[in-house]
């Protein structure tokens, strides 16, 4: 059985980290490269980075600021934000990311899914999609949750999964930040439409919300800020309680 990870995720915006509630109303949430170190030395599975202005300021992603955070961890380590090219992949992966994730690009020219699959592997390539129900349908948006499309998550998710991609990170909108705990039915049907691993994000509040997600959402890997950044919630404590909860985890 494969077991269930936990990854923190550090949103950067004019180099710090920051975390605000359904994606606006950001505060500082402290040096991306000392969270990076103590959740990597706490047992963090996984480490996501998301440079959450690169696409809306049409930049690139902080590349010296991902090579100061790879240096410090020991963990794989994912980066985001303003990619949109190979050449973009290419300067990340050398500068110390294992995997990248794209989100606005990946709509706007689905072909780079194939395209770095290709180049890098499946394993590389993790799909980002932000969404929020909008009359009852879960509707994909971009530009960091500020552009409504008119793609449908649970089709968008199909393709991208068919395109090559490795994993889908999904973050529900309405659940983001609010520590309601994630969106678990929409997860369990990612789940049961795509055979790629589903990354939760978006309401992690306390431990049980862990624990659910797993258990009724279905998800593969969990990942979560706030409730890290601000120590509401240890890792090492986490893990205990899923192991507790059956739930396999590396301890």
């Amino acid at each position: 059985m494969l077991t269930k990870r936990i990854i923190p995720c550090l949103d950067i915006k004019n180099g710090r980290t920051v975390k605000g509630v359904n994606f606006v109303a950001l505060r500082d949430a402290g040096d991306p490269v000392e969270l990076a170190k103590i959740y990597s030395d706490e047992g963090a599975d996984e480490l996501v980075f998301l440079d959450i202005s690169a696409t809306e300021e049409r930049r690139k992603t902080l590349v010296d600021l991902v090579r100061k955070v790879a240096s410090t961890i020991n963990i794989p380590f994912t980066v985001g934000g303003g990619i949109s090219s190979v050449e973009d992949v290419e300067i990340l992966l050398n500068n110390g990311a294992d995997k990248v994730s794209i989100n606005s690009s990946a709509v706007k020219n689905p072909q780079l899914i194939n395209d770095l699959a290709q180049k890098f592997g499946s394993q590389c390539v993790v799909v980002a999609i932000d969404a929020k129900q909008i009359n009852g349908q879960w509707i994909v948006h971009l530009v960091g949750g500020k552009v409504p499309t008119e793609l449908n998550l649970f089709d968008w998710a199909v393709e991208v999964a068919q395109r090559g991609a490795g994993e889908i990170l999904f973050t529900s909108m309405d659940n983001d930040g609010t520590k309601n705990g994630f969106a678990n039915e929409a997860l369990a049907k990612l789940s049961g439409l795509v055979n790629i691993p589903i990354i939760a994000s978006g309401g992690a509040g306390n431990i049980q919300h862990f624990v659910d997600t797993f258990k009724e959402g279905k998800a593969d890997a969990a990942l979560a800020a706030s409730v890290f950044h601000f120590k509401e919630i240890k890792i090492k404590n986490l893990k205990q309680a899923l192991k507790n909860n059956s739930i396999e985890v590396r301890l």
